[in-house]
């Protein structure tokens, strides 16, 4: 076992530490590759001869310094490739190690639905589902030319090697928060079009602050709509130039709602994704002379320094909005 998959139990006030989380794993090794918003995986090949301890051992170590210096807890999975920690992820739970060891892989996988291996979407799984290949186990055991006739050639080949335990994935080490996310569910399946704009707006004050606080700035922004059916819609759009201000990332949102054109659609939540990351140092911005605009910039920073302080709920969404909304004439 040398691959650890980790996932850290970050509250929404600390996904912003995902960083230094990622640098507590590099302490042991530099292989880590970031899973945002909350996880990573890491490569303990070298950390195990040179400690002289074995992946769970050193999986220990991580969670006490992890609750230690930032008092946050993880579930981690071991596995000899970074699929099979995955899938052990799946069945970890904070204080406790999940590990599939070497020998064992086959009898660990052999019960599992076809859904538990990462990769593997619900329409393939009802698919195999249909012909009685619903556990890993019977897809490991099934004619590879009957996995290749009914997802294909490629993706057949691939299932079947993963169904074996044959995991050929590596860790690769990459730049963290590549992509941030944040998600509002409705408590009932919601009707309302004001509700869902308020979603939005709350979603990108959101997605701006978290992106702030990391010092970064998005490329495209993506809206993700659920309905009560289960089913979804998904729309991305390229921002006119890399951002954080919740402004712009409210107008791209609410154009993208817009252009659904929904009618009396049930939606069950509501979901935008900051993707296209970088360093909001090297990211250029088109000077303004709009006074509002910049009214909303000094008001952003304040808010931010308020939720720093006092909590992300320190602010109310909306208020950059109606602080920076232009007065209306007082009667005589």
């Amino acid at each position: 076992m040398t691959i650890l998959c980790v996932r850290f139990q970050l509250p929404p006030v600390l996904e912003a530490a995902l960083p230094e989380l990622l640098g507590l794993l590099e302490e042991f090794t530099p292989v880590v590759e970031a899973l945002p918003p909350d996880g990573a995986l890491a490569d303990l090949r070298g950390a195990e001869r040179y400690f002289g301890r074995d992946a769970v051992e050193l999986a220990s170590v991580i969670r006490v310094r992890a609750l230690a210096r930032y008092g946050v807890d993880c579930a981690i999975g071991a596995g000899p490739g970074p699929m099979l920690a995955r899938v052990a992820l799946r069945h970890a739970r904070p204080g406790v190690t999940c590990a599939v060891p070497e020998d064992a892989v086959a009898d660990f996988l052999a019960g599992k639905p076809v859904a538990a291996l990462p990769g593997v979407g619900a329409a393939t799984a009802r698919t195999l589902d249909e012909y009685g290949l619903d556990t890993l186990g019977r897809v490991a055991a099934a004619p590879l030319s009957t996995l290749q006739r009914l997802i294909g050639a490629k993706a057949g080949r691939e299932l079947r090697e993963k169904a074996s335990g044959i995991d050929r994935g590596r860790v690769v080490p990459n730049a963290v928060s590549r992509s941030l996310v944040t998600e509002q569910a409705f408590g009932i399946d919601e009707l309302d079009p004001g509700r869902h704009r308020r979603a939005l707006l709350s979603a990108a004050e959101e997605i701006g602050s978290r992106l702030r606080a990391v010092e970064k700035v998005c490329r495209t922004l993506t809206l993700t709509v659920r309905y009560a059916d289960r089913s979804s819609t998904t729309r991305s759009r390229t921002l006119r130039e890399p951002t954080a201000h919740s402004a712009d990332l409210t107008r791209a949102a609410y154009g993208m709602y817009e252009a659904l054109g929904l009618q009396r659609a049930r939606v069950r939540a509501l979901a935008l994704r900051a993707e296209g990351l970088t360093s909001a140092e090297q990211a250029s911005h088109q000077l303004t002379f709009d006074p509002v605009d910049e009214k909303v910039r000094r008001v952003e920073e304040v808010a931010d320094r308020v939720r720093a302080k006092f909590g992300p709920r320190a602010v109310v969404p909306g208020t950059l909005a109606l602080a920076c909304a232009p007065s209306r004439p007082t009667a005589a």
